[in-house]
C-alpha cells in the first residue's frame, strides 16, 4: 500500500512536524501491525485511515500511533491525513474523521491551508507539582491540567527566552502527566507574526520533544485567548524544526489552521 510522510504546520519541507499517513482499503488491521508500522516510520505519529460507508456521521475512520503507543488525539497527523486526501483526490471539500476524540472536521481553504475543528481542552488550574521546576529547568508561574484528550500539564513560564532555553530532564518529566509537559510564554515581539510561544515534551509516549503539536494548541488557545483578550491568535512552537499554528477559540471548539507538504510518497511492502 502507499505510505506518505507529510510535514504538517509548515509550507516547506523539513520543517513543521512529520507524520506518516496510510490510507487503508478496508477496516483497520490488528493493533500489533499498526503499532509496528508506526515504530518503523518512527515519527511522532503515524495516521491510519479508512473510508466509511456513506450516510453516516463521518467520512473516514482515523487512528494515530506514536512509535510506542496509540494516542487519543493528534492534530498534526490529522492535518497530514486531510492533506493527503485532498491532494490525491481521495476526498474533496470538508472531511469528517471518526476518532477516539469524537468527530473531527478538516476543511480546506482557498489559500491551500487546512482548518481543523477540535474540542477545546478544559483547563483546570493546579498547584505547580513539586519537582517540576527542577525537571524542566525553569520555575513555572502557573500550571494547568489539560483534561483527558490532551493529557498534559501546561505550565506558563516567565518569558519567551526562558521557553527557548529549556533543556529538561525528559525522564524526570514522566511523573507529572499522562503524556507530558507544554511549556509556554507570551511572545516577546508580536510583530514577528506570533502571539505566544510553546515547546512540548512528551516522554510518556516516546517523544522527548514534539516538533509541532496541534492537540496542545487546543489548550494553548483558551489559555492565551483569556490572557490576551482575543479569540484569534497565532502560536509558534519553537522546536528545532518550528511551526506556526493559527488558533481560533470558538467556545467548546478550537479551530487550528496550518499548511502541509508531502515529502515522501512510497510503497509499504510489509
Amino acid at each position: 500500500m502507499r505510505i506518505r510522510i507529510v510535514d504538517a504546520f509548515t509550507d516547506r519541507p523539513f520543517a513543521g512536524n512529520p507524520a506518516g499517513v496510510l490510507l487503508l482499503d478496508d477496516v483497520f488491521p490488528d493493533d500489533d501491525w499498526l503499532q509496528n508500522v508506526a515504530m518503523e516510520v518512527n515519527h511522532a505519529e503515524t495516521a491510519f485511515a479508512h473510508r466509511l460507508p456513506e450516510g453516516g456521521d463521518a467520512d473516514w475512520a482515523l487512528r494515530w500511533f506514536t512509535p510506542v503507543t496509540e494516542v487519543a488525539m493528534c492534530g498534526h497527523a490529522t492535518l497530514a491525513t486531510a492533506h493527503v486526501l485532498h491532494t490525491t483526490g481521495a476526498h474533496t471539500g470538508p472531511v469528517r474523521f471518526a476518532s477516539r476524540s469524537g468527530v473531527l472536521v478538516a476543511t480546506p481553504g482557498a489559500d491551500g491551508s487546512i482548518t481543523l475543528d477540535f474540542p477545546t481542552a478544559p483547563l483546570t488550574p493546579v498547584e505547580v507539582p513539586a519537582g517540576v521546576a527542577e525537571a524542566l529547568g525553569a520555575v513555572p508561574a502557573a500550571a494547568f491540567d489539560t483534561g483527558p484528550n490532551v493529557g498534559d500539564l501546561l505550565v506558563e513560564l516567565a518569558d519567551e527566552k526562558t521557553v527557548l532555553g529549556l533543556a529538561p530532564d525528559h525522564g524526570a518529566l514522566c511523573a507529572y502527566s499522562s503524556r507530558g509537559i507544554i511549556a509556554t510564554a507570551r511572545a516577546e515581539d508580536p510583530s514577528q507574526g506570533y502571539d505566544f510561544v510553546s515547546r512540548c515534551f512528551f516522554p510518556n509516549v516516546g517523544i522527548d520533544e514534539d516538533p509541532v503539536t496541534g492537540s496542545a494548541h487546543t489548550a494553548l488557545a483558551p489559555h492565551w485567548s483569556a490572557r490576551l483578550g482575543r479569540d484569534d491568535l497565532t502560536g509558534l512552537q519553537a522546536s528545532r524544526r518550528t511551526g506556526l499554528v493559527r488558533t481560533a477559540l470558538r467556545g467548546k471548539r478550537t479551530l487550528l489552521t496550518g499548511r502541509a507538504v508531502t515529502v515522501v510518497d512510497g510503497e509499504l511492502r510489509a
